[in-house]
């Protein structure tokens, strides 16, 4: 069984985005995905994890003490590991998984994924990453990436291996078709 971390907001952000990330809980399910997540019970982690149980897949949270401590976790949660600080909580998540997306969230969620996509390209990550865009939310992201790349700051090629879809048959296509980023080289200094 494969795993996909997934970084969402501690907030719901509306209908729009509630019915995304239920939608997204039973995609992985019924594509033998299991979920890895912040382990939290409020926003669209919570309306996430619990359309995944509710599917009958498996989940695992992954939270910092602090946060524990101040009772965010999902009530009942079988599979809860509670880390140190939220770096150790990014580390294990990108340790635990396959592949790695985000859906609409703030900036936790943009730091979470900006970092799995940052560990690709230096080989500290084999996981392809994507933003699930849904209702266009990513779209100035998609179009700064982009910028990136005209302005030198970001090979083409590297682009490519960074997906923005509000369509997850595309999203599986990306998942399964996916090869890390050619590492880049570096000459010796004198």
């Amino acid at each position: 069984m494969r795993k996909m971390a997934v970084y969402c907001g501690a907030y719901s952000g509306g209908p729009v985005y509630e019915q995304a990330a239920r939608e997204l809980g039973e995609w992985l399910v019924a594509n033998q995905f299991e979920l890895v997540y912040g382990g939290g019970g409020v926003g669209l982690m919570k309306t996430l994890a619990e359309a995944v149980l509710s599917a009958g897949g498996t989940v695992h949270g992954v939270m910092p003490e602090n946060l524990y401590a101040r009772g965010a976790a999902l009530a009942g949660l079988q599979n809860l590991e509670v880390v140190s600080d939220m770096a150790a909580r990014k580390k294990r998540m990108l340790a635990l998984a396959d592949a790695c997306v985000a859906l609409p969230g703030g900036a936790g969620t943009l730091e979470e994924i900006s970092e799995a996509f940052s560990w690709a390209r230096v080989g500290d990550n084999a996981s392809p990453c994507a933003f699930y865009n849904v209702a266009h939310y990513y779209d100035s992201l998609a179009t700064f990436y982009d910028q990136m790349v005209e302005k030198g700051f970001l090979s083409a090629a590297d682009r490519s291996k960074l997906l923005f879809t509000a369509d997850l048959s595309a999203l599986g296509q990306f998942i399964d078709h996916y090869t890390p980023p050619v590492l880049r080289t570096y000459p010796k200094q004198g």
